[in-house]
């Protein structure tokens, strides 16, 4: 028979579930019933699809209603993907794209303007109109170099920083997370399953569970404005502790809330480093310590990846530092983000239409997709041969216009 690709039912989840294991690269049977129901309870049949050779599943695809905050804090509706397998067995025949096709159509139809997902592999997804959006920086810090002082985090700002519960994080981290995602362009959606997993309140073996400590900054009034999670591991060298403190996830909407936090985990007793986790490029972090060299970086590399679909849609939903006026010619062989483009833009506004005007840049949809949450420059991608300057001076354009005061940042894997 043929490959087959098509959604798939609640009856065939199981075995779903099994090519997601294979695909990943899991052992055989460490799929728990727990785990099986838990994930059936977060899909949306409508959205799922699968590759099938003689009935069974082979490759694996799963698109779920997400939210994406862009330059200035709008929220634009995205098509998040994720669990996308093809078993070794079936590779090069074709599945994945048409799976991704079925679901970017779907997409396009339902009225999202964009797509989203993190690509495992760099090399897959480019030549379907994604381009990295987002990049992380990882930091190591070493706290005996670092300098913040003896005096108690957020003192100086009359907050105070506290432990609280699993429960109590799911109760306070929700509304926390909407101020944090509405000033921080990258951030997606959290849905209640997201802070379940992330407080282990489900759990199963392959998460290889840890439980973290929990703590809140609270400022002068009382409000909750930052939470870190994180863990410590248990070394000792020579009857003296060497512990290393591991950042699962830490937001903030305040700087004095992200001052303190870092400052109590600089602080703990036994904790002589602590990683940081994915935090953005330019994030202040470095520096905050006394001396910014306690800070050395552990890894960086891209992160959030999208995909336009809705080009008027996405250019008119952000916002912009300066006046100014672009025409872009964007190619999509795919045909979604295919057009010329006029954006007139502004601190007021920005309007985006289809135009018969000349074009002052040309470029791939995937470059656009670098480009659009201002964490890539056009002079940069002009330099590779990526962006064609029909106009002298676009490019300098294009840079004030669409670089942000600050880079993007994702913290969430989906």
């Amino acid at each position: 028979m043929s490959l087959e690709v098509r959604a798939v039912d609640e009856a065939e989840f199981t075995g779903w579930m099994e090519a997601v294991a294979t695909g990943f690269t899991r052992p055989p049977g460490t799929l728990t019933k727990e785990e099986l129901e838990f994930r059936r309870g977060g899909v949306d049949f409508a959205r799922l699809q699968g590759g099938f050779d003689d009935g069974q599943c082979v490759a694996t695809f799963r698109s779920f209603a997400q939210e994406l905050t862009v330059v200035g804090g709008a929220r634009v509706p995205a098509d998040a993907v994720s669990q996308v397998t093809v078993s070794p067995t079936h590779r090069r025949r074709g599945l994945l794209s048409r799976m991704l096709e079925r679901d970017l159509a779907a997409a396009r139809e339902r009225g999202e303007a964009v797509a989203t997902l993190i690509a495992a592999e760099y090399p897959i997804y480019g030549r379907y109109g994604f381009g990295p959006a987002t990049h992380f920086t990882e930091w190591r810090i070493d706290v005996a170099r670092a300098q913040l002082g003896p005096g108690r985090p957020g003192a100086e700002s009359g907050g105070r920083v506290e432990f609280v519960s699993p429960a109590e994080v799911r109760a306070l981290g929700p509304a926390l997370h909407d101020r944090f995602r509405a000033q921080q362009h990258g951030a997606v959606s959290r849905d209640a399953r997201w802070w379940q997993l992330a407080t282990g309140e489900v759990q199963w073996p392959a998460l290889e569970w840890k439980d973290p400590f929990h703590a809140v900054y609270r400022s002068a009034s009382g409000e909750v404005d930052g939470l870190v999670t994180y863990t410590c591991d248990d070394r000792w060298e020579q009857k003296q502790p060497e512990q290393t403190a591991y950042v699962r996830k830490l937001i903030a909407v305040s700087p004095e809330a992200e001052r303190a936090l870092w400052h109590f985990l600089c602080s703990i007793d036994w904790v002589w480093h602590v990683r940081t986790g994915e935090r953005p490029p330019d994030d202040t972090l470095p520096l905050l310590l006394g001396d910014p060299r306690a800070a050395n970086i552990e890894e960086h590399a891209d992160y959030l990846w999208i995909r336009p679909l809705d080009v008027p849609r996405l250019l008119a939903a952000r916002t912009y530092a300066v006046p100014g006026s672009l025409v872009l010619e964007v190619a999509d062989a795919a045909g979604y983000a295919a057009g010329r483009y006029h954006l007139d833009a502004g601190p007021a506004g920005a309007t985006c239409t289809s135009t018969t005007r000349s074009a002052d840049l040309t470029l791939d949809v995937r470059d656009l997709a670098s480009l659009y949450l201002g964490d890539e420059s056009a002079t940069r991608l002009a330099a590779l041969g990526r962006i064609q300057e029909d106009r002298a001076g676009a490019l300098a354009t294009a840079d004030v216009l669409l670089r942000a005061a600050r880079r993007p940042w994702c913290p969430d894997m989906f």
